[in-house]
C-alpha cells in the first residue's frame, strides 16, 4: 500500500510537470515562434513534431524518475 501510494505522488508530480511544460511549448511554438518558422528552419514537419514530443517527453520522464521518495 505505502509503494502505491509513493507511485501515485510520483505520476502527480510528473504529470502536472507534463501539462504545465507542455502549455508552455504549445503557447511558444503556436504563439510566439510560428510552427511553419520551425518547419522553414529545420526543412522538415515531421522533425519539428518528434523534436517537440522528446521536449515535452524527456523532461516528464527526467522528473518521474528522479522524484525523491520518502
Amino acid at each position: 500500500m505505502w509503494k502505491m501510494k509513493i507511485k501515485k505522488r510520483k505520476i502527480k508530480y510528473a504529470t502536472i510537470f507534463f501539462l504545465c511544460w507542455l502549455a508552455l511549448l504549445v503557447f511558444l511554438v503556436d504563439g510566439v515562434l510560428k510552427i511553419h518558422t520551425l518547419v522553414d528552419y529545420f526543412g522538415s514537419y515531421a522533425l519539428v513534431e518528434v523534436s517537440l514530443l522528446l521536449l515535452v517527453i524527456l523532461p516528464t520522464w527526467a522528473v518521474y524518475k528522479f522524484t525523491k521518495e520518502k
